[in-house]
């Protein structure tokens, strides 16, 4: 996401750090290869231009001297950058009663996705919540949101057969009564008509939603901000979901609309998978981007992929010190869910340059079929105690035909075991009591990193 403007972005910052003179040539070069990284963005040009000349202006500021001029001007980068990307703005539930929330969006912009997204990712955090197909006009828009729904366990209800979407919605308001998340997924156009604004107006009426959330495809860039404006004038738009912003690099420019048509972004999404969505939060997304990680993030991520009560029972494990194969499989099933270590790795600080060998994901994920065979072919026993296992060695044999797998596929599956077992004691001190602490999520993945990983 946006890889060449971070790779300027670090380029920049690292040549006014270990330059001995800011003079004009350096000052020059850096606000040339900046003007080009924001402009390949998308960012407005307007934006580009102020920039360089605030950064200018710092540069050759006489009355700041030395190593405070540097850090003046990091910090002015920084700042400017911040600006670029708008203020955090957070999507929160009411703590008591039910929280109502409307999706509007042009055809094409990913938003029935996004609704079955968000559904699940405040379902992995406890809430109830059921989404509702209003979508009358879209071709099996509907029946979309069901598949998606059956796919990942979230409640959806519509009517396969019925053209009104008021109707629609009051035949399923006693359904919805017991939920504390509602999703309403509505209708788009390829453009918004007098016909489109007009239902939107209606249902709104009707529905009153505490949350109007706007969905803007990344790759659409400066059009974000005609889209954002047109939908903020014909009814009150809360929050902006940027959708599709793995696969541009137009990315910088819807958000930079958004940031100056004071529309807050809430969440980004940043793949096809259920998984991918993420808080836009403007610190961490430009940590990330100058190569400083963004553990909160990746917490958040782990979250996403683990329900509460998964998450509770290695919780359990870790605290005990041991780990099953089945806790094994499920780690590193939810790594793969996440995208794989490469997509995570610009999450953990230090680890954004590392190479990943081409095809490991996939590699990775034809283990874990395999894993899974093997544990099937074990008795419980043997799946709470893989030390019996590897004491007596006629089971490696047994389990391994019972699988229809190599013996060496068997102790590949016991080998990972043993790593993750080694890291839960070696991390003793790692208290998720109150929440995961990034520090010693950072401290436990620096030992994860000095083991030595086969894919």
């Amino acid at each position: 996401m946006l890889e060449r403007l971070g790779e300027a972005l670090k380029k920049a910052t690292d040549r006014i750090s270990n330059a001995i003179f800011l003079d004009k040539n350096l000052v020059d070069t850096v606000v040339r290869e900046l003007q080009r990284a924001l402009i390949e963005a998308d960012v407005n040009i307007h934006f580009v231009k102020e920039i360089s000349e605030r950064l200018r202006k710092v540069a050759y500021d006489e009355k700041i001297k030395g190593i405070e001029k540097k850090e003046h001007l990091i910090k002015t980068l920084h700042d400017e950058l911040l600006g670029i990307l708008g203020e955090n703005k957070e999507l929160k539930l009411k703590e008591k009663g039910q929280t109502v929330m409307m999706f509007v969006g042009l055809y094409a912009s990913g938003k029935t996705t996004t609704v079955a997204k968000l559904g699940n990712y405040f379902q992995k955090r406890g809430k109830r919540v059921a989404l509702v197909g209003l979508d009358v006009w879209r071709p099996a828009a509907k029946e979309q949101l069901m598949q998606l729904g059956k796919q990942n366990n979230l409640h959806v209800f519509s009517d396969l057969e019925e053209k009104d979407p008021i109707k629609i919605w009051k035949g399923n308001k006693k359904n919805l009564e017991k939920y504390d998340l509602i999703i309403v997924d509505t209708a788009g156009r390829h453009d918004l008509d007098k016909e489109l604004v007009e239902e939107i107006k209606k249902l709104n009426k009707e529905i009153k939603p505490d949350e109007t959330i706007l969905v803007i495809p990344g790759d659409i860039g400066q059009a974000a901000k005609n889209q954002a404006e047109k939908f903020s004038s014909s009814l009150k738009i809360t929050g902006v979901i940027i959708s599709r912003m793995d696969s541009t690099a137009k990315g910088g420019g819807a958000i930079s609309a958004c940031a100056e048509t004071k529309s807050g972004v809430y969440f980004i999404t940043t793949g096809e998978k259920i998984n991918d969505i993420e808080i836009f939060n403007p610190e961490s997304f430009l940590s990330r981007l100058l190569g400083m990680g963004d553990l909160q993030a990746l917490i958040e991520k782990v979250r996403s992929v683990t329900d509460e009560k998964s998450q509770k029972k290695i919780e359990e494990n870790i605290k005990e010190g041991k780990l099953t194969l089945d806790d094994v499989i499920e780690q590193v099933k939810g790594m793969n869910s996440l995208g794989g270590f490469d997509k995570l790795k610009s999450m953990v600080p230090g680890l954004g340059s590392a190479k990943i060998p081409e095809g490991a994901l996939e590699t990775q994920q034809k283990k874990v079929e395999k894993w899974e065979h093997i544990l099937k072919s074990m008795n419980k026993f043997e799946k709470e105690n893989p030390e019996i296992i590897k004491k007596e060695t006629s089971r490696i044999g047994r389990i391994a035909k019972g699988a229809g797998v190599n013996t060496s596929d068997v102790r590949s599956l016991l080998k990972q075991y043993d790593m993750l077992q080694t890291m839960v004691k070696e991390s003793s001190d790692f208290d998720m009591s109150n929440g995961i602490n990034p520090r010693q999520l950072q401290k436990l993945m620096k030992k994860f990193g000095k083991k030595k990983m086969k894919f």
